[in-house]
């Protein structure tokens, strides 16, 4: 029995949904809603929908590839098999780092969360710093080190109970955020705090307020979920309809949640607590303290406990799905092969799953506080999302007849405008955080060219001439946000406004330049073999 076929097919629409939607509300919508407050003041409700929107635009290039290749960890083998194996490596790695590093961040939520209980014990799992970047204590890494192992103990034996688990754990919290929004907006609602200027004063919108929290607030780091349905795809028992129905569903329905979320933090903070605005509001646990504010203990006892349940939710979910990304990474070529091997009778492949873990303690150690693990999950999520829309309209091209069992219509316009949203999405983030773009690539390039010496550097030189447009496009965009806008932090040297329109007519270039350096590559002409051979 080959290793794909080794992977169970036991998930069904719903709980490939609930995958998902579990992944997208976990620590973001603890602690999302006031870091968006903070840097856009009311504005943080735009924030929300011109995120949701953006995802949906780069979901709709994910559904059709994650239909097609209804693979574990699919979404790491898109550019390998439209560019070669350095396109997908830079790509893979990304998608990689972004995911295996939730799995940490959703731990230190719980135990920050815990931070802010009445008992001396808890106060000391994390401190405060006066530039409101805390760190969890020794304490606090330990408890958060043992909720990693839970989700990794969670996910040991079958996917299954993985499934099974989660399906319950996001029911749950379904409704904790729901009835936090309802209790907040009909408790204490203070319609005048939504004329409170970011930095105190009357509200003016400030577009660029917005469009920065979008990318750095938590956001897209909330909204990355939806990735999590094409990484289970191959254990999807109809993959043509669960993948699209489970990527649109939980989009859909977390957006309403997030929104409301917001609205109600917002009115339901306390007027005389913003005489210095939005942007010098200081919590440890947002939503538990204004219902402890309010007088609803119910509420905040809920919200304690459910901030042990929503991060642990999605810890699970990522804790499945980063197995299986670096097992479609030891397919590739580009990691060791034993951790590609699949448990025979459990369907799970668990050296991944090891390798997962301890990454995730270094992680944890290296990273003590949400705010600080967060920031450089967006960095490394919003990577993800450039090369798929190429990717897919590149495979129409190399792969016409491959069986798609979802063809999205109008994707020639879809896909250039995701790749362009995506790319704006990262000049967004502001300098110097698109310039650690570059160091986060050039890491793990030791790893690809010692298993292409390994492979007698096979084809190297036209999987070079197929990454041209991705490393000219990095160099590109990270020079535009260093001469951007103060706006978004860059030196000025190009005004507000022309430096986004640059941004926009760079990324059509590197778009069209990324379409031609396609080619039909021996890992799509494999791909085609084995759905042939089916």
């Amino acid at each position: 029995m080959s290793n794909e076929s080794a992977i169970r097919r036991d998930v069904g629409a719903i709980a490939l949904m609930f995958t998902g939607l579990g992944s997208i509300i976990g620590s973001g919508w603890l602690f999302g809603a006031w870091r968006a407050a903070q840097l856009a003041g009311p504005g943080a409700i735009y924030s929300w929908i011109i995120g949701a929107v953006i995802i949906l635009f780069v979901a709709f290039t994910y559904a059709e590839l994650g239909a097609m290749f209804p693979e574990s960890g699919g979404a790491v083998r898109y550019g390998h098999y439209s560019h070669g194996s350095l396109v997908g490596f830079v790509a893979g790695w990304a998608a990689w780092i972004a995911i295996v590093s939730v799995i940490p961040v959703e731990a230190e939520a719980s135990v920050q969360y815990m931070s802010s209980w009445p008992w001396e014990w808890a106060q000391k799992l994390y401190v405060h710093a006066a530039n409101g970047q805390g760190e969890l204590t020794l304490p606090g890494l330990s408890i958060s080190a043992v909720l990693v192992v839970v989700y990794f103990l969670l996910n040991f034996w079958s996917v299954k109970v993985f499934a099974n688990t989660n399906s319950a754990i996001t029911f749950f919290k379904l409704i904790v955020p729901a009835a936090t929004a309802v209790a907040l907006m009909c408790t204490g609602f203070h319609w005048e705090n939504f004329s409170v200027g970011i930095h105190g004063g009357r509200h003016v919108g400030n577009l660029a307020a917005i469009l920065t929290a979008v990318a750095t607030s938590g956001i897209i780091f909330s909204y990355n979920g939806f990735q999590n349905p094409v990484n289970l795809a191959g254990e999807a028992r109809n993959p043509g309809r669960s993948v699209p129905f489970a990527i649109f569903g939980s989009i859909a329905l977390s957006t309403v949640v997030y929104v409301l979320l917001q609205v109600a933090f917002l009115g339901a903070v306390a007027p005389d607590h913003l005489h210095e605005g939005w942007a010098a509001l200081e919590y440890s646990s947002p939503f538990a303290q204004l219902a402890l504010a309010l007088n609803l203990n119910w509420l905040a006892l809920l919200l304690y406990a459910d901030a042990f349940v929503s991060p642990s939710g999605t810890g699970t979910t990522y804790t499945a799905t980063t197995a299986r990304q670096i097992y479609a990474m030891e397919r590739s070529g580009t990691v060791p092969e034993v951790l590609g091997r699949v448990h025979p009778r459990f369907g799970i492949p668990r050296p991944a799953m090891w390798f997962n873990l301890v990454v995730s303690f270094i992680f944890l150690f290296f990273f003590r506080g949400w705010g600080k693990l967060a920031a450089v999950i967006s960095v490394a999520t919003i990577i993800t999302y450039l090369v798929v829309p190429i990717s897919v309209m590149v495979l129409r091209r190399t792969a016409p007849n491959m069986h798609r069992p979802l063809r999205v219509p109008g994707l020639s316009v879809l896909a250039p405008t995701a790749f362009v949203l995506a790319t704006l999405m990262l000049f967004w983030a502001r300098w110097p955080h698109t310039g650690e773009i570059m160091l986060l690539l050039i890491l793990p390039m030791p790893v690809y060219l010692y298993y292409q010496a390994k492979s007698g550097w096979p084809n190297f030189g036209r999987q070079l001439r197929a990454a041209w447009w991705l490393i000219a496009y990095l160099m590109v965009i990270t020079a535009l946000s260093w001469a951007g806008s103060k706006e978004f932090e860059g030196h000025d040297y190009i005004g507000y406004g022309w430096d986004q329109l640059c941004v926009v007519l760079a990324s059509l270039f590197f778009y069209f330049w990324g379409l031609r350096s396609g080619w039909r590559t021996p890992a799509i002409e494999d791909a085609e073999r084995r759905h042939t051979s089916v």
